[in-house]
């Protein structure tokens, strides 16, 4: 693990946020020059430190018939790899978004997008548990997203009532 300066660490915090944070903006929020934050972004990015900047879509609001799962999966770890193989040869398949190793009851979260129900049962049943070292797995379909990277989807209307006081 690599330790981070005191502005490289504000940075990460910052564009996490908010990726479309300019340098000149970030410059201003943590006190340096414009030529710091560039040469502080641009050395995370050569690190391998900030890997992508994304933007978090409310797929609720869109007319998108996607469907998104996470899968539970139990495997068997390969002599010599550990999890670390069979975690590849997963998050390698294009359906598969996010693959993370977990403690307690299962081994790995498999996130997977399909065109539809059918779609994601399919690649379960002939791609995810087929794999050798695949002892089961348990789908889980989302069906609303309230929260995702920190952002609140659900539109709340403003409470427009007097405040009564004694």
């Amino acid at each position: 693990m690599k330790v981070l300066s005191d502005l490289k660490q504000k940075l990460i915090e910052l564009l996490r946020e908010d990726a479309r944070y300019t340098p000149e903006l970030l410059a201003t929020m943590l006190g340096v020059t414009e030529a710091e934050v560039k040469t502080a972004i641009q050395e995370l990015e050569q690190e391998h430190i900030i890997v992508k900047y994304a933007t978090v879509v409310n797929s609720g609001k869109l007319d998108d018939e996607k469907v998104t799962a996470l899968i539970e999966v139990q495997i068997t770890p390969e002599r010599g790899r550990g999890f670390d193989s069979i975690a590849e040869r997963v998050y390698l398949y294009p359906q598969v978004k996010s693959v993370y190793l977990m403690s307690g009851a299962y081994d790995l979260l498999v996130e997977v997008e399909g065109r539809n129900l059918k779609d994601v049962a399919s690649f379960v049943s002939q791609k995810l548990s087929t794999l050798e070292s695949v002892l089961s797995t348990k789908t889980h379909f989302i069906l609303k997203k309230y929260k995702q990277d920190g952002v609140i989807f659900e539109d709340h209307e403003e409470d427009h009532r007097l405040m009564i006081s004694p």
